[in-house]
């Protein structure tokens, strides 16, 4: 067995370690949970074979560029937009992900969103513990309906398709834009593809699931706010700079949106002042995938990956 050396840029569950050491590998982990630092990494990338990085390591060129043996990046997410894929693609470096396996549990989330901003769930359950419940009223923490109502989403990958699933058992109008239409979503879901401009004006409810790419960051842009329908909610566990946050902070405050739930940020991990103060915002710390089950699908199909690709020289997932 040949003692290959592997980086895990964070603490992930066990059974990546353990597959790897299994196989004889050399793993290098950090022992808590916080991710080892650009000036280790830029060390230890001139002696490792395999790397499973977070989504938020940059594995850009000029890390890259001091890789001597580096064979395969297994990144931990299903994005990978921190990675520069042409330049590894360019030194023969194997790229994968993690697709299809938190698919479910992002979508859940999602739909858990846009019922907590309709139902004011959080605002509602502050109130109580704050003490102001003092018995129930025909006004108290009104909120909207959501049966019947008009979903738009903006990417109709895997996730964006489970969340239209999940929006048909609500009765609910499903739109989407996408690259191209999906016969198979339009049927399951009852969806009907339609540009961006329509999807906005016409959706009550719309939840971003495209990737993060030069054409769409802040996709969702001042312009594009304006053209959303007056009262309706925005819902994010994409990426946070799809979103321009000076303009979402905006639309919120006049009232042009009625709520907002994110689980990223434009500027993540820090978050916008004004969003911490704002009772029609739910904010997450970036669980889309925080589940048991799939965090460790996740590590364990990373794993494999750079197993495979040391053995075999192909990956299961590649990505470039």
């Amino acid at each position: 067995m040949v003692a290959y050396r592997i980086l895990i840029t964070n603490k992930i569950p066990d059974i990546a370690a353990k597959l790897l050491r299994d196989k004889g590998y050399n793993v290098l982990i950090p022992e808590d949970e916080r991710s080892v630092g650009r000036e280790q990494l830029e060390r230890e990338i001139t002696q490792i074979d395999g790397l499973i990085p977070l989504l938020s390591d940059p594995i850009d060129r000029p890390l890259l560029e001091k890789a001597k043996r580096l064979k395969v990046i297994a990144n931990y997410a299903v994005g990978y937009n921190n990675i520069d894929i042409e330049y590894a693609r360019q030194k023969g470096i194997i790229v994968t992900n993690t697709p299809d396996i938190l698919t479910n549990a992002t979508a859940d989330l999602a739909f858990a969103l846009l019922l907590s901003t309709a139902k004011r769930i959080v605002e509602a359950d502050r109130f109580v513990r704050e003490g102001k419940f003092t018995g129930w009223g025909p006004l108290l923490m009104l909120g909207a309906d959501v049966t019947g109502k008009t979903l738009g989403i903006i990417g109709a990958g895997r996730i964006g398709q489970a969340v239209g699933r999940r929006a048909a058992g609500f009765e609910m109008n499903v739109l989407y834009t996408s690259r191209s239409p999906k016969a198979d979503f339009e049927e399951a879901a009852k969806a009907k593809y339609v540009d961006l401009n329509t999807l906005l004006a016409k959706s009550d409810f719309i939840s971003i699931h495209c990737p993060l790419t030069a054409e769409t960051r802040h996709l969702i842009n001042r312009q594009n706010i304006s053209k959303i329908k007056r009262g309706a909610y925005l819902i994010n566990t994409a990426r946070g700079p799809v979103i321009e946050e000076t303009a979402l902070i905006e639309a919120l405050k006049n009232g042009h949106l009625a709520g907002a739930g994110l689980d990223v940020y434009e500027f993540e991990p820090r978050i916008t002042a004004d969003l911490l103060t704002m009772d029609n915002v739910i904010l997450l710390p970036h669980i889309g995938s925080a589940t048991y089950d799939t965090r460790s699908k996740m590590a364990e199909l990373a794993a494999k990956n750079i197993i495979s690709v040391l053995e075999t020289g192909k990956a299961l997932t590649p990505v470039n």
